[in-house]
């Protein structure tokens, strides 16, 4: 199968500042503490609830900080496009769950692909990380058909209270 290339991008990780002020909906501050420029988008009602626990979960476990969700960065182009993180450092067995989300105005570019692409990577580098997890909705047939065409095996399935059903995936990160 042939897979679009996909756009070069970093994820650029936020400090308690800017965690706080998304957390808020407060754009002007946020934009003043942030590394990069952001996206109205991500002060916004699709993004509020991650900010919110990202910025309590910084505080009660500043540990987690670095690995926590970030802003999809777009280096080409110079745009914030989404966001994408691990949900907390690597539990005692080593599992790191991931997530990310893309701006709808910026989708189905390959955006998506190339934070997965990166978060893989990332705990690919990181030696206390053992195994990935990502949970899907089974309603998000773009997500689950990415996660299809890697290394992902089916493990269960879980009930969020903000998402809803999800099914499990994970994978070892030192598959081939």
């Amino acid at each position: 199968m042939s897979r679009a290339t996909p756009p070069r991008i970093r994820i650029v990780q936020l400090d308690r500042a800017t965690l706080r002020a998304l957390a808020d909906q407060d754009l002007t501050t946020a934009q003043r503490t942030s590394p990069v420029p952001l996206s109205p988008w991500l002060a916004g009602p699709d993004c509020v609830g991650t900010w919110r626990f990202r910025a309590r979960q910084a505080e009660e476990s500043p540990q987690d900080l670095p690995w926590v969700t970030g802003v999809i960065w777009d280096e080409e182009a110079g745009l914030a496009v989404g966001k994408a993180g691990f949900h907390a450092a690597p539990d005692a067995d080593g599992m790191v769950e991931l997530g990310y989300a893309v701006d709808p105005q910026w989708r189905r570019r390959s955006y998506a692909r190339a934070a997965l692409e990166a978060l893989i990577e990332r705990a690919r580098r990181e030696p206390e990380a053992k195994v990935l997890r990502a949970t899907v909705s089974p309603t998000n047939a773009a997500s689950l058909a990415l996660i299809h065409q890697y290394e992902f095996l089916e493990t269960g399935e879980q009930w969020d209270d903000e998402d809803g059903l999800e099914i499990i995936y994970e994978m070892p990160v030192d598959f081939p």
